[in-house]
């Protein structure tokens, strides 16, 4: 019985061999020098006990032997190529890959619609899949590959693992229904804090800057609603005197997409924030994840900030 530990390295001078039928001619195939494949040839006749090529006055002539393993040496040869070529390679228009994007509800409301529509006309049968999770679970889920991208603010994700790339500034801006008392007027500090505020508290971190900002100062706003969701403020907001600060996205979607929601400046200047992709180094070079992170990049910047300043 023969050794079993075959050396693979030797399948494609078993199939040079066998196209060239020349020593000097598989060499050059192989980009590698006659001696090589001399040495290589002797290896495989050893492994499988038969000469495998016979010189004729044709030239190297296979045995019936090597004829019968050329079918799965070229195979075997194809699989490696599909397996450590192919993944190099991406074709958005045909890919149907599902990306994993890790989003905020915020997120949600910022990049999912025009990344959907980016993909209807680039990568027509590709999927996108919107992640919630932790903030601490995040970094966890870009190293697995289970989160692509990490899409929003994330001020935690700054391991040494993990590389970000800076896509636009956002800003706070204050939401309240049309007929409310202060709407359409300059709000001052004093109307401001004298009013009653929804307040979310969400997984989204965004909203920490903004109570850090209040803390910081002092200035004590009464929170008559707290809900984790920004879904619901346009509703809330319609049949209450309530107002709301929210990132500038969430307010001027709701305002546009609700009639009775308008916009007001707050009376103070509060802190801008920086919304960034996030992936993990182990899927830096990763053809698929390059392509995505060039697509954000390219639809979400400062130059093609859509929210009005």
């Amino acid at each position: 019985m023969p050794d079993l530990s075959l050396d693979l390295n030797l399948i494609p001078y078993l199939v040079a061999l066998e196209e060239a039928r020349n020593v000097s001619r598989a060499g050059v195939l192989l980009g590698v020098a006659q001696p090589r494949v001399s040495a290589a040839l002797a290896k495989l006749r050893a492994y499988f006990g038969d000469p495998l090529f016979v010189r004729t006055s044709r030239g190297m002539e296979p045995t019936p032997l090597a004829l019968a393993l050329m079918p799965a040496a070229r195979d075997a040869l194809a699989l490696i190529e599909r397996g450590l070529v192919a993944p190099h390679d991406f074709d958005p228009a045909t890919s149907t890959h599902t990306f994993s994007i890790a989003l905020s509800d915020v997120g949600e409301i910022v990049f999912l619609p025009r990344l959907l529509q980016a993909f209807a006309q680039r990568a027509p049968n590709a999927n996108l899949r919107s992640v919630s999770q932790p903030h601490a679970e995040v970094e966890h889920g870009l190293e697995s590959g289970g989160i692509d991208l990490a899409v929003g603010y994330f001020p935690d994700l700054r391991g040494a693992n993990v590389f970000q790339q800076r896509l636009f500034t956002h800003r706070f801006i204050c939401m309240m229904r049309r007929d409310h008392p202060l709407a359409l007027k300059r709000l001052s500090l004093k109307q401001f804090l004298a009013c009653g505020h929804a307040v979310v508290r969400a997984e989204g971190r965004s909203q920490e800057v903004l109570e850090a900002y209040l803390a910081k100062r002092r200035l004590v706003r009464r929170a008559v609603l707290e809900t984790p969701h920004f879904t619901s403020l346009p509703y809330i907001l319609g049949r209450t005197d309530l107002i709301a600060t929210v990132p500038h996205a969430v307010g001027y979607a709701y305002s546009t997409a609700h009639a009775s929601i308008v916009l007001v400046e707050p009376p103070l200047p509060l802190p801008r924030f920086d919304l960034r992709q996030h992936w993990h180094r182990k899927f830096h070079n990763d053809a698929r994840t390059v392509w995505l992170r060039s697509l954000v990049s390219e639809i979400f910047n400062d130059a093609a900030d859509e929210w009005p300043k």
